[in-house]
């Protein structure tokens, strides 16, 4: 259950026959590593395959998943990624400018993608938020491009 207090219900097999791609942003490697665990986790859960990408931060992963979507290779995406506050604004440009970014490419390009970048207070909000046996926003996002799939998949049958 997520912070809402809803999980969205996912068809059985959701994923089956679908290949995901994970970019993960690394520049906090313990919380990437957790986000990670729980995406592939819903997406094997699903019956998803899936490759994964890593980048140096959440500035990168739009970057990364435009050059992805140039492949054409993939049914699904899942967008993970940590930006915490520091003493400087700059956590407000990473944050709001990655998100947009991913944002903007899935309408535009009509994606499955779940984005899981964290913006938080602190590393300890960060890990909570990737705890696969906490709030698992890593899975959430899997969680996220599986449903959006699913609407792709039943939009054009």
């Amino acid at each position: 259950m997520d912070s809402y207090g809803v999980r969205f219900p996912l068809p059985e097999d959701a994923g089956r026959g679908l290949r995901f791609l994970i970019v993960e942003g690394r520049a906090y490697p313990d919380i990437a590593d957790e986000m990670k665990r729980g995406a592939i986790a819903a997406l094997e859960k699903a019956g998803a395959l899936h490759e994964t990408i890593a980048v140096p931060s959440a500035m990168e992963v739009p970057v990364a998943m435009a050059m992805a979507i140039e492949t054409g290779r993939f049914d699904g995406y899942v967008a993970l990624g940590c930006v915490i506050r520091g003493q400087t604004n700059h956590y407000v440009s990473v944050a709001n400018e990655s998100i947009r970014a991913l944002a903007e490419l899935a309408v535009v390009d009509a994606l499955p993608l779940g984005i899981g970048i964290l913006t938080v207070e602190n590393e300890a909000q960060a890990r909570m938020r990737a705890n696969v046996n906490d709030q698992d926003r890593g899975g959430d996002a899997a969680r996220a491009a599986l449903a959006l799939s699913s609407v792709k998949v039943k939009l054009n049958s």
